[in-house]
């Protein structure tokens, strides 16, 4: 079998086997390289504060880099387009938060979770007491009359609007911050810019108290599909040689096949078979022998 391989035929086939198995390989090592970058924790400077316009666009999709950011712009609170958000969490005490129109100096508007409040009565105090100040920030209602704010806090993605328990208690009662559900809600509100998202206010509003909002920590996992293909790839390589060997195999099992096939052919035609003749007319005292 080893003199077939060295035929130039087949030294030929494994080259090509070889760079198709090398190919195979650089497959693997790529695919195994995005498994372990997709498992990489990127540091990122959430808690620099950054103008809102230069992490997320009105009306554009919330990337994950913008998510967690602390955000800062200037505008002016809605009067009267607050709401009251249940089911939120402040640490691990349950409460609720209220949620206020904010819109920015280009126009555009966004939601803001303004505080937390454990009771529900105080947190409807808490609104009712926002609203107020908002109409006396006003001249006389006019949009360019609000007095001008400067807001800082966490920009959060929106989340999905979800339908309230009506056999547990309110039927309007919102339980998810979604910037969808609140442009519904919000007074005069028709095609302005909107941000897919919410800012959680640094500073709590008066009767409310500060919503924790932690650093935002990725958690990365190794992408166990990315490493199954990288096995793929390897074994891929390895059957490309193997294909190879039994190729050269089958070629050295065809040719006895065909050597035993030659022979046996020749044995029925009568044709003498060297190891078949007897032993003393091979001696070499009988090569000249008289015949008898």
């Amino acid at each position: 079998m080893i003199r077939m391989m060295v035929r130039p035929r087949w030294v030929l086939a494994l080259l090509l086997a070889l760079a198709i198995a090398a190919a195979f390989a650089v497959l693997g090592h790529w695919q195994l390289e995005r498994a372990i970058a997709s498992g990489v924790v990127v540091e990122r400077t959430t808690e620099l504060v950054t103008p809102l316009t230069e992490v997320v666009q009105p009306d554009g999709p919330v990337t994950q880099i913008a998510t967690g950011q602390m955000v800062t712009t200037g505008g002016y609170y809605v009067a009267g387009d607050e709401e009251l958000i249940g089911q939120r969490f402040n640490g691990e005490t349950l409460g609720y938060w209220v949620v206020s129109h904010f819109v920015t100096a280009d126009g555009s508007s966004i939601a803001v979770a303004r505080g937390w409040a454990e009771d529900e009565g105080d947190a409807r105090a808490a609104l009712a007491a926002l609203s107020s100040a908002a109409d006396t920030a006003t001249l006389d209602g006019a949009p360019d009359n609000y007095a001008p704010t400067t807001l800082t806090g966490r920009f959060l993605p929106g989340e999905a609007p979800e339908l309230p328990d009506k056999e547990a208690g309110d039927p309007y009662a919102m339980n998810t911050v979604s910037p969808a559900a609140l442009i519904n809600l919000w007074a005069d509100f028709t095609d302005q810019s909107v941000y897919f998202g919410y800012i959680v206010d640094a500073e709590a509003a008066t009767g409310l108290a500060v919503i924790d909002s932690p650093i935002p920590v990725v958690e990365k996992e190794l992408n166990w599909l990315n490493i199954f293909y990288a096995i793929e790839w390897a074994v891929f390589a390895g059957f490309a040689v193997y294909i190879w060997y039994r190729l050269v195999r089958d070629a050295v099992e065809r040719e006895e096949e065909d050597a035993a096939e030659a022979a046996a052919a020749a044995a029925a035609a009568g044709e003498p078979d060297v190891d078949d003749a007897p032993r003393s007319a091979l001696h070499p005292a009988n090569a000249h022998a008289p015949a008898p």
